[in-house]
């Protein structure tokens, strides 16, 4: 989990295709990105500017707080 522009944001612990995002300090979560093209979600990193995400399917960034990615490489 990680707290970004007043926002947490983490992969879903549930379902690891999905990432996350609260505004009310983790009481209550809402889906950002949920989609299978990326894999599974390891880890996020921020990279300052750039969400870094480590997938089963490689390393991917967003720009966008988690709402889209895009693979790096």
């Amino acid at each position: 989990m990680i707290t970004k522009d007043g926002e947490l944001i983490r992969i879903s612990p549930k379902k690891s295709t999905t990432i996350e995002y609260s505004t009310t300090s983790g009481r209550s979560w809402h889906t950002r990105s949920s989609s299978t093209s990326y894999g599974e979600f390891y880890d996020l990193t921020d990279a300052g500017k750039e969400l870094l995400a480590n997938t089963s399917k490689g390393l991917y960034y967003s720009t966008t707080n988690g709402r889209s990615w895009h693979r790096r490489g």
